[in-house]
């Protein structure tokens, strides 16, 4: 156990494009509570935020955009140029966003916590952390994904990726490689592999001693064995972040829980008649490694899904399908409570839904009612942060509902 104690804390770090955040999001999946550094970066230097003014009169006011925010394009331009400039951005933010992971994994109900961050080795985050997983690339790898997936021109990202620390000092300093050079049932292999030689043997909770054996004489009597009421039948499986809490959560002949291996035919043929198209064997991948999912089953049918993202303190939902002629209203009330209560376990402050107001009236109608949502423009959002996070994601043509989750908020005050 290292600086956090009761956590087991992972480091995620390797060089730009290598794919931290692919490795970070499938160590969800299989039970951590997860943190992106990177991003929390970009709250930091939001309007308000502590590390906005600084950055402004160190770099220039040619790096704020016509919205008033930092133009993360203009500002990485210059601060990648040289290593001096980069330098002292990370002097600038780094100090907030390390109170802010503090907080998080503090918080955290959690027994693992990963922190992705691309710089964990050169501060002092690589000395709290308990073990250091570096996610490898090829450099040609790295540079298509910049090129091609991020749009940089191909001088700009050469610049990028050649700034960088190299990486062959982040392996040598790793607990755990993976290589990630775009297939990601092998990645996924990887990641399943270490999880199960170095987290589930932390997870396992340690046996009691046993209970000194009755000496043989007159008064001794063996009692019967006694099973608590958790050992005894009827237990759904437990979370391996929560030996103590069954899933899944049976309401009545309603079944709302965690999709396992087993059921990933039937939840990809959810969502392919839902979408209208078919899903490969590598979408249908890639889809649950990028997105948290929660399925509803009645009499060993898959009924209705929800899938959602918990980034940084905000979870959002785009896709919620529940088959025709099942009655909505209980399906949807359990899925979205499910929803809520994993991303508050992922300390969500705030969840936003988008949905198509002509297609999913009767959904609309239940969470602005029932549901407790509230219609809302971006513009009307709170807080610099999630309007951010909600013009990067919400798709075209919807309409955005909002619930707070939490009154507290960790990146505030600043």
């Amino acid at each position: 156990m290292g600086h956090w104690q009761g956590k087991y804390v992972i480091g995620v770090t390797g060089n730009i494009a290598t794919g931290k955040s692919l490795v970070r999001k499938m160590l969800q999946h299989v039970g951590a509570y997860t943190i992106d550094a990177d991003l929390l970066s970009h709250q930091v230097m939001a309007p308000n935020a502590p590390a906005f003014r600084p950055v402004i009169e160190w770099f220039g006011k040619w790096i704020v955009g016509s919205d008033g925010r930092i133009d993360r394009t203009r500002l990485g331009t210059v601060a990648f140029s040289h290593p001096i400039a980069l330098r002292r951005l990370e002097a600038i933010t780094h100090p907030y966003i390390s109170q802010a992971i503090d907080t998080l994994v503090k918080r955290a109900n959690h027994k693992v916590v990963v922190v992705e961050a691309i710089k964990l080795l050169e501060g002092d985050l690589a000395d709290k952390v308990d073990a250091i997983w570096v996610v490898d690339s090829d450099p040609k790898v790295q540079l298509q994904r910049l090129v091609q997936k991020r749009g940089l021109p191909q001088e700009e990202a050469i610049k990028r990726i050649r700034v960088q620390n190299p990486q062959d000092e982040k392996i040598e300093k790793a607990t755990v490689v993976i290589k990630n050079n775009g297939d990601v049932n092998d990645t996924w292999a990887q990641v399943q592999s270490a999880w199960d030689k170095y987290i589930v043997p932390f997870l396992e909770p340690t046996p009691e001693p046993a209970p000194p054996t009755p000496q043989p004489g007159p008064m001794a009597a063996v009692q019967p064995a006694m099973l608590a009421p958790e050992q005894t039948a009827g237990v759904g499986p437990t979370s391996p972040t929560h030996p103590t809490k069954p899933r899944p959560t049976v309401v009545g002949q309603l079944d709302v829980r965690r999709p396992k291996r087993e059921d990933l035919d039937a939840l990809a043929a959810l969502l392919s008649k839902a979408r209208g198209t078919k899903l490969s064997e590598s979408d249908i991948i890639m889809t649950f490694t990028e997105t948290s999912y929660l399925v509803a089953e009645t009499n060993g049918t898959m009924v209705g899904s929800v899938g959602f993202v918990v980034e940084n303190l905000i979870s959002q939902s785009s896709e919620i399908v529940i088959l025709p002629g099942v009655s909505v209203e209980p399906v949807l009330s359990q899925l979205i409570s499910g929803m809520e209560d994993a991303s508050k376990d992922l300390q969500a402050e705030v969840s936003f839904i988008y949905l198509n107001q002509q297609t999913d009236g009767e959904l609309i109608n239940l969470l602005k009612g029932k549901l407790g949502y509230e219609e809302t423009q971006i513009e009307n959002i709170d807080f610099t942060a999630w309007r951010e996070a909600v013009r990067a994601t919400q798709p075209d043509g919807t309409i955005i509902l909002s619930k707070k989750l939490r009154e507290e908020r960790v990146l505030t005050p600043f």
